[in-house]
């Protein structure tokens, strides 16, 4: 994380719900030749104190897990480079807004019953991002496949002990400068970013 403190005084709540609202991440863990890293989806907990996931049988962060293993899960957010040109400045660099929250803690193996009702819960996360389009769920399946499936898979939890977050916006600009470089994002297309510049979360 950015170790400049003026990026990173964002509630945990905060750095929560954009890790629940944004909801794929890079796990990754220590292995015994160097670190494992996997691109998921998952689900954080409506209490904040953990997250769940599935990963591949195969997938070599699961043949580490015989014990609970410490764990990163790395969730970005919006990003862009920040043109120099846009403070309206004189002796600026260049440099890259963007936020991202660290979740960390213990990963664990949870026993095979618990796989589908993660499955159910993932995808009427995602299906309700979809809408109106009528939700996916897994009935429409028929029962054979939807077992050889899950035969690949593994549920798998986080829980939680840290949570961090960097919202680098330009908050050690002054107001016009962070939002004249606000303007300039926006004119390059990255609106959602802009946004956050000119509003940076408390």
């Amino acid at each position: 994380m950015h170790p400049n403190p003026i990026f990173r005084t964002t509630p945990a709540d905060t750095n929560l719900t954009m890790a629940r609202t944004r909801g794929f991440g890079i796990l990754s863990v220590n292995g015994p030749d160097g670190p494992l890293a996997s691109h998921i989806p998952f689900l954080v907990a409506q209490d904040g104190r953990s997250v769940d996931l599935h990963l591949v049988r195969s997938n070599p962060i699961v043949r580490a897990l015989k014990t609970a293993h410490p764990a990163l899960l790395a969730v970005s957010g919006p990003d862009g480079y920040v043109s120099p040109d846009w403070y309206g400045t004189p002796d600026q660099v260049p440099t890259w807004n963007y936020t991202a929250v660290h979740l960390r803690g213990s990963l664990s193996l949870l026993p095979d019953n618990a796989l589908r009702g993660i499955l159910d819960d993932l995808s009427a996360r995602f299906e309700a991002d979809l809408r109106p389009k009528p939700p996916w769920t897994a009935d429409k399946m028929t029962p054979d496949a939807m077992e050889r499936m899950m035969r690949q898979i593994v549920p798998v939890r986080l829980d939680l002990t840290d949570v961090q977050g960097t919202w680098k916006l330009n908050q050690n600009k002054t107001d016009a400068v962070r939002h004249a470089a606000a303007d300039g994002m926006e004119q390059a297309g990255r609106k959602t970013l802009a946004d956050l510049m000119r509003n940076p979360p408390a």
